[in-house]
């Protein structure tokens, strides 16, 4: 797939943030050379180099997709595409280039119709045998993606028939009978998968091997898991070669799937690190990306004032000097205040995106990560399947974080709330509940139903570090106007004055968020008594 940063004007005014940008991309600096390249851009703008301006954006644009933000790479992509001329000959290098950037971000927007369309538009701009496989091989694999399984493998066949290059026909080849495989489950695809294994082996091509090894261990994982965690392994080892993130974390889902329980827990544990550094660091570059792209707009704003036309001013100047004068001082009034207003504006919607997305991981990682350690902790016999299933489940959500994806519900209510309740249950330590009923949560809304359950996993969280308790109760009533909660339990307690931590004090913003209350009875004797009550309607 084309999809490098080096996209050079071939005769370009000069332009010293664009050579800079492509220094700070030989010393792998994504965000000083997508900085440089929004400065270069505007250069260009002002000396009208249409050209320049599609490439400093096409450049903006695959530095993001290749740092995960897939929606902020489509965006630049499609400004990009206006700036590049279909009918011009030299323009077909960036238009392939573009358009193969946005099948690349739509396909992992999982919007595969549309990436299908753009990966299409861009083989009219292909130069090349070779070039033009490699891109009909992506088209395929979409279709795949998609299921649609006889179409990828139609498209398979037509290019292993004209192949003659030893790598990209493994590639093909071991595409070819995976995709017969996910067809026909009977299909007996080994023969052709560890063909093209051997072939890349030959090569040394070993980001073409990790995906071998990547098809082996789907192929092996029913028929013998012996060899799909074998494969799995060395999946593993080599993405730590080629140091593919995306690829450890796979590797590593399949290798908590596969392994003995003993064995399970460390690659668990090694998932959630790395999956949690990656996440922090994409997240950042995310933000970064979208800070310099408005403070570029904002600069321009700011700036719309120094743009008028003093064509006729020499003729003119003494009958509307006190015009001008009134005119001057009105716009450096509004000027200020324009920029103070964007300032402001800026630096709410940056906290408040901040304390949201902050808000969030708490909700979706932090403490699901925390439920999911309380259930490995508490079983004996470890259901490896049901750990990936969390895993999984909270790895997709992670991602959906930045694009304010609504969370799919595939239980009742009362029934998740009875779950996360006894999932922290113990052998030294028992949850009752009374009054939970489906019908107690009929006229509850389900933003208040979201924040219900995050104060109840907030307060179960809390108990199981600080309170030692043996019996915890948890009781729910409906008095026809309020819903009250009752939580109850043997432990040490909270000592008066005692500092609320991050997750209870959120706690007490989402009971004022459905215009409820909660109430701390710290005078009992031994213990914690609370009670929780909200509103219906």
């Amino acid at each position: 797939m084309d999809r490098n940063h080096k996209v050079k004007t071939q005769k370009e005014q000069t332009n010293p943030f664009y050579d800079r940008a492509f220094e700070y991309l030989k010393k792998d600096k994504s965000k000083e050379a997508f900085s440089q390249f929004d400065k270069a851009k505007d250069l260009f703008l002002l000396q009208r180099d249409s050209l320049g301006v599609g490439k400093c954006l096409l450049n903006m644009a695959i530095i993001s997709t290749n740092n995960g933000d897939f929606f902020g790479g489509q965006e630049i992509s499609l400004n990009a595409s206006s700036y590049f001329d279909k009918k011009i000959k030299e323009h077909d290098i960036y238009n392939k280039s573009n358009l193969n950037n946005l099948g690349f971000a739509t396909e992992n927007l999982k919007d595969y119709s549309q990436a299908i369309v753009f990966y299409t538009e861009a083989l009219d701009y292909i130069s090349g045998k070779i070039p033009e496989t490699i891109l009909k091989n992506n088209i395929a694999n979409v279709y795949r993606k998609r299921g649609a399984y006889q179409k990828a493998i139609e498209i398979y066949q037509n290019l292993l028939k004209q192949q003659t290059n030893k790598n990209i026909s493994a590639k093909i080849l071991s595409n070819l009978a995976l995709t017969k495989w996910l067809q026909n489950s009977n299909y007996q695809a080994a023969p052709q998968l560890l063909k093209a294994l051997e072939m890349r082996k030959e090569d040394n091509d070993l980001l073409g091997l990790n995906a071998s090894y990547a098809h082996l261990a789907d192929y092996y994982t029913i028929k013998m898991p012996d060899s799909a965690l074998f494969y799995a392994i060395m999946r593993y080892q080599n993405s730590k070669v080629i140091n593919s993130v995306d690829d450890r974390l796979e590797a590593l889902q399949k290798l908590i799937k596969l392994s003995p329980p003993e064995e399970t827990k460390h690659y668990f544990q090694t998932y959630q690190a790395l999956d949690d550094s990656i996440r922090t660091v994409r997240v950042a570059a995310k933000n970064q990306f979208a800070v310099i792209r408005y403070q570029t707009e904002k600069q321009k704003a700011d700036n719309i004032t120094l743009q008028k036309e003093n064509g006729d001013k020499k003729y003119q100047i003494i009958i509307i000097s006190s015009v001008a004068l009134f005119i001057l001082v009105s716009g450096i009034f509004w000027y200020r205040k324009r920029k103070r207003d964007i300032e402001t504006q800026s630096q709410k919607a940056i906290t408040e995106s901040k304390l949201k997305t902050s808000k969030k991981v708490h909700d979706v990682v932090a403490n699901g990560l925390y439920r999911v350690m309380t259930e490995i902790e508490n079983q004996h016999d470890l259901d490896r399947n049901h750990v990936l299933d969390k895993i999984e489940d909270l790895y997709e959500k992670s991602r959906d974080i930045s694009y304010e994806k609504p969370m799919e519900v595939n239980k009742p209510f009362h029934e998740r709330l009875s779950e996360l309740l006894t999932s922290f249950a113990t052998e030294t330590r028992k949850v009752l509940i009374a009054g939970n009923d489906a019908e107690l949560w009929l006229k509850v809304s389900e933003q208040t139903k979201y924040e219900i359950e995050h104060i109840i996993q907030e307060l179960m969280v809390n108990m199981k570090k600080h309170s030692q308790a043996s019996n915890v109760a948890m009781r729910f009533e409906n008095n026809g106007e309020q819903i009250k909660i009752y939580y109850t339990d043997n432990g040490v307690g909270m000592p008066k004055g005692k500092q609320f931590n991050n997750g209870l004090r959120n706690t007490g913003n989402r009971i004022e968020e459905i215009n409820g209350a909660i109430i701390f009875d710290t005078e009992v004797e031994k213990g914690l008594k609370i009670q929780i009550l909200f509103p219906i309607s």
